[in-house]
């Protein structure tokens, strides 16, 4: 369950961050934004919606579900203006760290698709993306890493993660439609060596809507 935070209005400079879970093996988190809960319960490779802001800085705590106290996380983040954020729990639990990573993008043509990358398998060494031709759309990813921003003709894809410099296919994604002027994230998420699998979550940016 999600909650918007309805003192923050919108605006010509209105922000707007959105929280990912994908730590593996951490439990259904309840997250708070200055004190104030804005999802409950939020589980494995789930993103809450974006919530708008304005600039500034903002506490970001995560708790175990239905608690509120030792948080996992506990950070502050700095959210500039007219800007696009996720900001993802990664790495395994006793190691979780927050990755804010910038959704802001440029408008881009509405005859083509933007893609960027997002490494975050805790256990998994540095990568490349592939066509299965072997073309690289991003190489020597390592984990917590956000690439470039890629445009690309919009269409069916399959992509394909590879252990970096090799032909080690690890992840195959069939037929991913990017559709034109729309702007995508790829996270990587999952385990190399544990029992969550490796996947691949493919999001919408906020510049899309």
């Amino acid at each position: 369950m999600y909650y918007e935070i309805n003192n923050y209005p919108y605006g010509y400079n209105t922000s707007y961050a959105r929280v990912l879970h994908a730590s593996p093996d951490a439990p259904g988190v309840d997250v708070y934004l200055n004190n104030a809960l804005i999802a409950r319960n939020l589980t494995y490779q789930n993103f809450t919606e974006y919530l708008p802001l304005m600039e500034g800085r903002y506490n970001v705590k995560v708790f175990a579900t239905g608690t509120t106290s030792n948080p996992v996380i506990d950070t502050v983040v700095n959210i500039m203006p007219d800007s696009d954020y996720t900001i993802a729990a990664t790495g395994f639990l006793k190691d979780i760290q927050p990755l804010v990573i910038n959704d802001t993008s440029a408008r881009i043509s509405p005859n083509m698709s933007q893609v960027k990358f997002v490494h975050l398998v805790p256990d998994a060494p540095r990568v490349d993306v592939t066509l299965p031709d072997g073309k690289k759309l991003f190489k020597n990813i390592a984990f917590r890493e956000v690439s470039k921003k890629l445009l690309v003709d919009p269409g069916k894809y399959t992509i394909q993660v590879r252990v970096a410099g090799t032909d080690n296919i690890v992840l195959t994604v069939p037929n991913v439609m990017l559709k034109p002027g729309k702007y995508y994230t790829i996270y990587a998420v999952g385990t190399v060596g544990g029992n969550k699998p490796l996947q691949a979550l493919i999001a919408l940016d906020k510049a899309s809507y």
